[in-house]
């Protein structure tokens, strides 16, 4: 037995909780991993509390993503003892997920924890460390430098953005955060930001062509803040696009990509291949001063997230908040 947050929808009601669970009911796959960390992102708040169709089959454990040790494996790549983390894959979504004790899935999903990070350190990171990133190497293949200026960092305050902030600095970039929590611009400055903007200055309508500001931005905001920010890229810029906390829609014309030359990177870190992921965490080690994961990170029990996923969902989430499933 081990304990899962579990969702579930009976007589049309939903609820998650934390229950006792059989190891014979975990879902498939080749590898059995006992789980130490799991983290609470964006999509497990959605997931928890029902707000998006996050979950696509009941009942659900959520999660998506984890850090832990094999514990049984069927899979040539992996043994037992070996360290291994996990993001994305729709775990969390169509197969049980992370906030468990316990996860089955395919072994092709995991990769070895990365040189130098804990099980912790790893889930300190997370999906949203992964997917700054990821953000980051694909704004770098298209070939923007610390010398082309200034980039953007929306949704500045959460997971993802304080990650983008503090690697982008470690990069020696120059980056300005984008917020709707003007209380929090000191602890972005500490992350690197050299400036700090009001979010109310990208997330109404605006002109399809604005003044040239920013060289690039990663963007996990979507809507008429991404518009606006296609809208406001110095020419031949970019904008690595990984979120909608806004919307799933862009109310933007083609005149930035025409007229300037921007280009709109999507950045999927869901389903990436194994040499992308690894090459991103490995990135990462590089990269991270893992002594601000304290600044960004804060700790929770697994009973404690089934209520820190509605403030997660109303923004009063600073950083990450990293679950520990065995407390």
């Amino acid at each position: 037995m081990f304990k899962a947050i579990l969702i579930d929808k009976e007589s049309g009601s939903y609820e998650a909780r934390i229950t006792d669970l059989d190891e014979a009911r975990l879902p498939e796959g080749d590898v059995l991993v006992d789980v130490g960390y799991s983290t609470l992102n964006y999509k497990d708040g959605l997931a928890i509390t029902g707000k998006g169709p996050v979950v696509r089959s009941f009942p659900m454990v959520p999660g998506i993503d984890f850090a832990g040790t094999v514990a049984q494996s069927a899979n040539p790549a992996y043994a037992v003892g070996d360290a291994v983390v996990l993001n994305g894959w729709g775990v969390g979504e169509q197969h049980w997920g992370g906030l468990a004790q316990k996860a089955r899935v395919k072994g092709d999903w995991l990769i070895p924890l990365a040189p130098g990070f804990t099980p912790r350190q790893t889930m300190a990171v997370g999906t949203a460390g992964y997917t700054a990133m990821l953000c980051i190497l694909a704004l770098e293949r298209h070939g923007i430098t610390p010398a082309h200026g200034e980039v953007l960092v929306t949704g500045a305050s959460g997971g993802v953005g304080s990650f983008a902030i503090a690697l982008l600095m470690r990069r020696g970039y120059r980056v300005v955060a984008s917020t709707g929590r003007p209380q929090e611009a000191e602890y972005l400055k500490q992350l690197g930001a050299v400036e700090v903007i009001d979010r109310a200055s990208l997330s109404e309508p605006g002109r399809p062509l604005q003044k040239e500001r920013w060289a690039a931005a990663i963007d996990s905001v979507g809507g008429h803040t991404l518009a606006n920010v296609c809208a406001s890229l110095r020419a031949d810029g970019a904008v690595a696009a990984c979120g909608l906390a806004q919307g799933m829609d862009l109310p933007a014309t083609v005149a930035p990509f025409i007229l300037r030359g921007v280009s709109l990177l999507g950045i999927n870190s869901v389903t990436r291949p194994f040499a992308e992921r690894q090459k991103a965490w490995h990135a990462l080690g590089d990269t991270l001063d893992l002594k601000q994961l304290d600044t960004i990170t804060h700790e929770i029990g697994m009973a404690e997230a089934i209520p820190a996923a509605s403030e997660l969902l109303a923004g009063h989430v600073r950083g990450r908040l990293v679950v520990d499933v065995n407390r």
